[in-house]
């Protein structure tokens, strides 16, 4: 019950709201009320702010558009979300995940051995996770990489973006199914 935790409702409200929109959590964190227009997040990514700067256009869904609501203040140069600090915004969606009885298994690399190793996605859990969640969503509805990640700052034929998102089963599923 969240309401009990009143800052960790807050981190995953950022944390929901980090997944509509598929940014960088150091883009998340400058992002000012001024950046929102007519529903619309507009920012540069800070990663490409030295080469090759453009800006990113990401249309709020209803989701987060009441998350948005729900912190902003009057001041336009405010941030958007109540931070944390880094670590402790990814523990604290870790937490979150938990608590929600998000525990799936999946399967990582172990950095040490090289091996497989299957944990419960509430302990790997990060803010990179909800760019992920996005690029992954979107892309099982649209199937058009440049499209999605023009939403997340991906130029055409990125070889990053194809790490986020996956070919699952149902994907490839439809893929056969029309060949009915």
């Amino acid at each position: 019950d969240f309401s009990k935790h009143p800052d960790l409702e807050i981190q995953r409200d950022i944390f929901v709201f980090h997944c509509n929109i598929g940014c960088r959590v150091g883009d998340l964190m400058r992002m000012r009320k001024r950046d929102v227009q007519n529903g619309i997040l507009s920012y540069i990514p800070h990663k490409t702010l030295n080469d090759n700067a453009r800006t990113v256009s990401v249309p709020l869904n209803e989701v987060a558009m009441a998350i948005y609501n729900k912190y902003i203040s009057d001041d336009l140069a405010a941030p958007i979300f109540p931070f944390i600090y880094p670590q402790e915004y990814n523990d604290a969606i870790k937490l979150c995940l938990r608590m929600a009885g998000i525990t799936r298994m999946v399967v990582v690399l172990d950095p040490l051995t090289r091996t497989e190793v299957k944990k419960p996605i509430c302990e790997i859990a990060s803010s990179h996770m909800a760019r992920r969640t996005l690029v992954g969503n979107l892309y099982k509805q649209v199937k058009d990489p440049n499209l999605v990640g023009s939403l997340t700052g991906h130029v055409e034929g990125s070889r990053a973006f194809s790490r986020y998102r996956d070919i699952d089963n149902d994907i490839k599923k439809e893929l056969v199914n029309l060949l009915n």
